[in-house]
């Protein structure tokens, strides 16, 4: 026999207002899965870290969005997200607040993990997970306030 099938649920906030049908219905039968989230948050994680990589990463997104989306049905303006020097440090984990901005991000994400520097070597792959690994409470902290918002709705249908 096959089964029991999982219904299997990508998150992101525009999904909130369905989690507790999915929860009520699914049971346990439900995979969130979290890797385009879990990204944008260690990019929350990143901007107080490491401000100017940050920076670097939200330059590189902007200018690569339009080829990237070409695999997406999305509808971001990469137009309506600051430039990294428009924004004071503060500012910077606020483009991740906005439709616009988190787009963005998100459909550069494999492009920004996989580019190259001149040498051939990770451009911001590498130095990602330094400042992440360096300062893991910061990043472990963003998560869990993050995906706590996504899981707590199964968690209390389960109640």
């Amino acid at each position: 026999a096959l089964g029991p099938y999982k219904l299997s649920v990508h998150s992101g906030s525009d999904k909130f207002s369905i989690y507790p049908i999915i929860a009520q219905l699914a049971g346990d039968l439900v995979h969130l899965k979290t890797a385009g989230t879990s990204y944008l948050e260690a990019l929350r994680a990143l901007a107080s870290i490491d401000p100017a990589l940050f920076r670097e990463i939200l330059g590189f997104a902007r200018v690569r969005y339009d080829a990237d989306r070409a695999t997406y049905h999305v509808s971001a303006d990469p137009a309506k997200v600051p430039w990294p020097d428009q924004l004071s440090d503060v500012e910077l984990a606020g483009v991740l607040d906005t439709f616009d901005g988190r787009q963005v991000l998100h459909v550069t994400f494999g492009s920004v993990l996989t580019a190259r520097d001149p040498r051939g070597g990770y451009r911001f792959r590498e130095r990602l997970l330094d400042a992440l690994r360096a300062d893991e409470e910061v990043y472990y902290a963003t998560l869990e306030k993050h995906l706590g918002r996504h899981l707590a709705p199964f968690v209390e249908e389960r109640e």
